[in-house]
């Protein structure tokens, strides 16, 4: 699963439970900045101190159907993936995998990173007889929508994400890899 950092420059590797920290601190920087562009009201900041914590990662990190793979440089983490075991995709095809979450820092886009990371989390899903992993993102994020397409993935449906009374629209995508 890693990518050899002397031919890439990049390192992947399985996160271990002292990410935790890590990956809350990456996961805030990286929400806060992709979703919030009108400022922060209560309701957000809320669900980012709930959701985004150390004690929340940790947790996850325990769990036997989550996969977390980071990427590594010298001073840490600076991307990850999350992949979540025998979750279907809320509309249209799928495999029983969902590709939770995958981030990398802003100044660490541009370099691969997320293609690499993305990569490994398909390995990951092939190895998990789950060919045709999902994922939604927000309907406003054209670029990350693009990025998924250029990968591989097409848009198969549209989801929700919902935040107390608020509804936000999320494009769905699947993994289609006979779409290469």
């Amino acid at each position: 699963m890693a990518a050899d950092p002397n031919r890439t420059g990049i390192s992947l590797r399985p996160a271990r439970l002292d990410d935790a920290s890590s990956l809350a601190a990456l996961a805030i920087e990286v929400w806060v900045g992709t979703y919030l562009r009108q400022g922060v009201n209560s309701l957000f900041a809320n669900y980012v101190f709930a959701e985004l914590t150390p004690a929340r990662f940790y947790s996850l990190l325990q769990q036997k159907c989550e996969t977390f793979i980071v990427s590594q440089n010298l001073e840490g983490i600076d991307g990850f993936i999350r992949i979540t075991e025998g979750v279907k995709p809320p509309a249209g095809p799928g495999s029983a995998a969902e590709i939770a979450t995958l981030y990398v820092q802003p100044r660490h886009q541009g370099r691969r990173l997320g293609r690499a990371l993305l990569q490994a989390g398909l390995q990951r899903c092939a190895d998990l007889e789950a060919p045709a992993p999902w994922l939604t993102t927000n309907s406003e994020n054209t670029a990350a929508i693009g990025f998924y397409q250029r990968m591989g993935f097409e848009i198969t449906g549209e989801t929700a994400f919902c935040l107390g009374t608020q509804s936000y629209p999320n494009t769905l995508l699947t993994y289609c890899p006979e779409s290469w």
